[in-house]
């Protein structure tokens, strides 16, 4: 994903911002802030030419490859839409002002009891009240194309700091840091 810089508060910042991750970095990253949202916007229907559908989903799993893996009933809305439409978009928020992804994807459905029995947790009997064993659940996995990011560098503490500081002092002071995520 191509960002433009032009007019952006990072042209005022002494440091650089602007940080692009791939492979192991960049699965690690949104290992990370995906742990830390526990849950994203997980958005269907983008191709359809039909309004897309966007409903909160948990989030179980970021493999070693990069792969976000959910959770769902075999006769969902979402599985339907998947069927017909595979592209996913997944929108992350780790904490108020930072951890915040963005990705867009391909999602499969699938039906394999060693993964569910791997991601199991009691939790979950919450929306598969069956049990880990119940036919009815499906996997969706989402391949990531494309990703981006915004965190801080230092944490949460650090970046009021420096905002703090700017205030004071009048000079861009942020402690964002952006980029892609080439999970490929």
């Amino acid at each position: 994903m191509a960002t433009s810089q032009e007019g952006s508060t990072n042209n005022t910042q002494e440091e650089n911002n602007i940080k692009d991750l791939g492979g192991k970095e960049a699965v690690e990253k949104l290992r990370d802030l995906a742990d830390k949202a526990e849950s994203c916007f997980f958005c269907t229907n983008i191709k359809t030419g039909v309004p897309m559908s966007v409903r909160p989903m948990a989030i179980q799993q970021v493999d070693d490859e990069g792969n976000i893996w959910f959770m769902s009933m075999k006769d969902s809305n979402k599985n339907e839409e998947i069927a017909s439409d595979p592209f996913t978009h997944l929108l992350f928020q780790a904490g108020a002002h930072s951890g915040f992804v963005n990705i867009y994807g391909i999602s499969e459905i699938l039906r394999d009891q060693a993964k569910i029995d791997e991601l199991w947790s009691p939790f979950i009997k919450t929306w598969f009240q069956g049990g880990k064993d119940d036919p009815n659940i499906t996997l969706i996995k989402v391949i990531p194309s494309e990703g981006y990011y915004w965190d801080t560098k230092h944490g949460t503490a650090v970046a009021f700091l420096k905002i703090a500081a700017s205030v004071i002092t009048g000079k861009t002071m942020d402690d964002s840091v952006e980029g892609t995520l080439d999970i490929d």
